[in-house]
């Protein structure tokens, strides 16, 4: 089962993941970039908050990546927070860790920009739970 809520604050964004971020549960990521993108409001910092991530493959790094380079692209930042060791070890074998900053928190990721931790609000689901293919 995996979930993606977005927390809004302006012009800053907390994407937080929740479960196994794979093939099947990467278009929820994609979607979530697609809708914090085109929102009306230009977004200059989103912090990809994985504390409930419990596994990340390929298909989720390389919609993470994607999610950054689009995000660069409007003149934002994306950062991440808060990565299980084993999630964060892939984007260090990578050389990732060097494109996209990794922070211990949340809070660490917002306060390197000057952003108050309590003013990025209250989760709001953007997308249902994937539960895998349909049978």
């Amino acid at each position: 089962m995996f979930s993606v809520d977005v927390r809004p604050a302006g012009p800053v964004r907390v994407v937080a993941l929740r479960g196994e971020l794979d093939y099947e549960s990467a278009i929820q990521v994609e979607e979530a970039a697609d809708q914090v993108l085109d929102g009306a409001v230009p977004v200059e910092l989103v912090v990809v908050d994985g504390g409930a991530l419990r596994f990340c493959d390929s298909s989720g790094v390389g919609a993470l990546l994607s999610f950054h380079r689009r995000l660069l692209a409007q003149g934002g930042v994306l950062r991440l927070a808060a990565l299980p060791p084993s999630v964060a070890r892939v984007f260090q074998l990578t050389g990732l860790d060097q494109v996209i900053g990794m922070y211990d928190s949340v809070a660490a990721a917002l306060t390197a920009r000057g952003v108050q931790p309590s003013a990025y609000g209250t989760a709001s689901s953007v997308h249902g739970t994937s539960e895998g293919p349909a049978a």
